[in-house]
Protein backbone atom coordinates (compact mmCIF):
# COMPACT_ATOMS: atom_id res chain seq x y z
CA UNK A 1 0.00 0.00 0.00
CA UNK A 2 2.93 2.57 1.19
CA UNK A 3 4.45 1.72 -2.75
CA UNK A 4 1.05 2.75 -4.16
CA UNK A 5 0.82 5.75 -2.20
CA UNK A 6 3.88 6.83 -3.01
CA UNK A 7 3.25 6.48 -7.07
CA UNK A 8 0.47 8.39 -6.28
CA UNK A 9 2.12 11.19 -4.75
CA UNK A 10 5.20 11.46 -7.42
CA UNK A 11 2.08 11.15 -9.92
CA UNK A 12 0.42 14.01 -8.75
CA UNK A 13 3.32 16.29 -8.74
CA UNK A 14 4.49 15.69 -12.01
CA UNK A 15 0.56 16.32 -13.46
CA UNK A 16 0.89 19.15 -11.28
CA UNK A 17 -2.93 17.83 -10.11
CA UNK A 18 -4.69 18.85 -6.63
CA UNK A 19 -4.00 15.71 -4.26
CA UNK A 20 -7.57 16.39 -3.14
CA UNK A 21 -9.17 15.14 -6.16
CA UNK A 22 -7.70 11.90 -6.00
CA UNK A 23 -9.68 10.13 -3.91
CA UNK A 24 -10.06 6.74 -2.31
CA UNK A 25 -13.06 5.13 -2.29
CA UNK A 26 -13.75 2.68 1.17
CA UNK A 27 -15.73 -0.49 0.37
CA UNK A 28 -17.92 -1.81 2.80
CA UNK A 29 -15.32 -4.67 4.29
CA UNK A 30 -13.06 -2.60 4.44
CA UNK A 31 -15.15 -0.28 6.91
CA UNK A 32 -15.97 -3.34 8.81
CA UNK A 33 -12.53 -4.15 9.52
CA UNK A 34 -12.11 -0.47 10.20
CA UNK A 35 -14.27 -0.82 12.54
CA UNK A 36 -13.19 -3.76 14.39
CA UNK A 37 -9.34 -2.01 14.60
CA UNK A 38 -7.67 -4.75 12.68
CA UNK A 39 -4.08 -3.56 12.26
CA UNK A 40 -3.43 -3.40 8.01
CA UNK A 41 -7.15 -1.40 7.47
CA UNK A 42 -5.80 1.54 10.13
CA UNK A 43 -2.71 1.42 8.89
CA UNK A 44 -4.19 1.88 5.40
CA UNK A 45 -6.51 4.63 6.47
CA UNK A 46 -3.88 7.12 8.64
CA UNK A 47 -1.35 6.11 5.18
CA UNK A 48 -4.27 7.53 2.87
CA UNK A 49 -5.15 10.44 5.21
CA UNK A 50 -1.62 12.01 6.41
CA UNK A 51 -0.71 11.68 2.16
CA UNK A 52 -3.92 14.07 1.73
CA UNK A 53 -6.38 12.12 0.07
CA UNK A 54 -9.61 12.26 0.47
CA UNK A 55 -11.33 8.69 2.05
CA UNK A 56 -14.72 8.69 0.03
CA UNK A 57 -17.79 6.34 1.02
CA UNK A 58 -20.38 6.03 -1.34
CA UNK A 59 -24.00 6.03 0.17
CA UNK A 60 -25.04 2.88 -0.94
CA UNK A 61 -21.36 1.53 1.22
CA UNK A 62 -22.50 3.67 3.81
CA UNK A 63 -25.81 2.21 3.36
CA UNK A 64 -24.58 -1.65 3.53
CA UNK A 65 -21.86 -0.79 6.39
CA UNK A 66 -24.48 0.69 9.20
CA UNK A 67 -26.04 -1.03 11.60
CA UNK A 68 -26.81 1.40 13.94
CA UNK A 69 -24.73 3.82 15.99
CA UNK A 70 -21.57 3.07 18.39
CA UNK A 71 -18.49 5.44 19.01
CA UNK A 72 -16.35 3.88 16.72
CA UNK A 73 -18.72 3.89 13.81
CA UNK A 74 -19.47 7.71 14.58
CA UNK A 75 -15.52 7.80 14.34
CA UNK A 76 -14.99 6.24 11.47
CA UNK A 77 -18.10 8.26 9.81
CA UNK A 78 -16.57 12.06 10.78
CA UNK A 79 -13.34 10.45 9.11
CA UNK A 80 -14.80 9.85 6.10
CA UNK A 81 -16.71 11.99 3.58
CA UNK A 82 -20.09 9.99 2.55
CA UNK A 83 -20.92 10.86 -1.49
CA UNK A 84 -24.18 11.58 -2.40
CA UNK A 85 -25.73 9.67 -5.59
CA UNK A 86 -26.76 12.30 -8.43
CA UNK A 87 -27.89 11.00 -11.71
CA UNK A 88 -24.38 10.95 -13.29
CA UNK A 89 -23.12 8.39 -10.86
CA UNK A 90 -26.24 6.32 -11.43
CA UNK A 91 -25.76 6.35 -15.40
CA UNK A 92 -22.00 5.56 -15.10
CA UNK A 93 -23.14 2.36 -12.77
CA UNK A 94 -25.46 1.02 -14.85
CA UNK A 95 -23.68 1.22 -17.76
CA UNK A 96 -20.79 -0.51 -15.87
CA UNK A 97 -23.00 -3.38 -14.73
CA UNK A 98 -24.59 -3.65 -18.85
CA UNK A 99 -20.95 -3.97 -19.47
CA UNK A 100 -19.44 -6.10 -16.98
CA UNK A 101 -21.88 -8.97 -16.11
CA UNK A 102 -21.95 -10.31 -12.34
CA UNK A 103 -21.02 -7.53 -10.84
CA UNK A 104 -22.21 -6.14 -7.54
CA UNK A 105 -24.08 -2.69 -7.74
CA UNK A 106 -21.87 -1.51 -4.80
CA UNK A 107 -18.51 -2.39 -6.71
CA UNK A 108 -19.89 -0.60 -9.45
CA UNK A 109 -21.19 2.56 -7.86
CA UNK A 110 -17.67 2.64 -6.42
CA UNK A 111 -15.47 2.12 -9.48
CA UNK A 112 -17.79 4.58 -11.38
CA UNK A 113 -17.55 7.19 -8.65
CA UNK A 114 -13.78 6.95 -8.54
CA UNK A 115 -13.71 7.52 -11.72
CA UNK A 116 -16.23 10.16 -12.94
CA UNK A 117 -13.67 12.10 -10.39
CA UNK A 118 -11.03 11.69 -13.08
CA UNK A 119 -9.57 8.58 -11.73
CA UNK A 120 -8.06 7.43 -8.14
CA UNK A 121 -7.50 3.97 -6.49
CA UNK A 122 -10.14 1.46 -4.73
CA UNK A 123 -9.16 0.07 -1.65
CA UNK A 124 -10.03 -3.51 -1.34
CA UNK A 125 -10.13 -7.15 -0.29
CA UNK A 126 -12.37 -7.94 -3.12
CA UNK A 127 -9.45 -7.26 -6.01
CA UNK A 128 -10.77 -9.58 -8.25
CA UNK A 129 -14.50 -8.73 -8.87
CA UNK A 130 -13.40 -4.51 -9.17
CA UNK A 131 -10.08 -5.50 -11.60
CA UNK A 132 -13.14 -6.73 -13.91
CA UNK A 133 -14.87 -3.23 -13.67
CA UNK A 134 -11.60 -1.65 -13.96
CA UNK A 135 -11.54 -2.59 -17.50
CA UNK A 136 -14.32 -0.21 -17.78
CA UNK A 137 -13.12 2.29 -15.85
CA UNK A 138 -9.32 2.50 -17.28
CA UNK A 139 -8.63 5.46 -14.37
CA UNK A 140 -9.28 3.86 -11.52
CA UNK A 141 -6.68 1.31 -9.67
CA UNK A 142 -7.93 -1.35 -7.49
CA UNK A 143 -5.44 -1.58 -5.15
CA UNK A 144 -5.69 -4.43 -2.33
CA UNK A 145 -5.71 -3.91 1.44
Amino acid sequence: MELVLGLFATLITRCGLNRHLLAFEWLRQLLITLERRKQRATEAFRNIVRRGFLPIVPAVVFVEWWRGRSNIREEILAAVVVEDMPPSLCRAAGEALGAVKGSAIADAIVVASTALRGGGGVSTSDVDDLKQLQRHFPTVLILPV
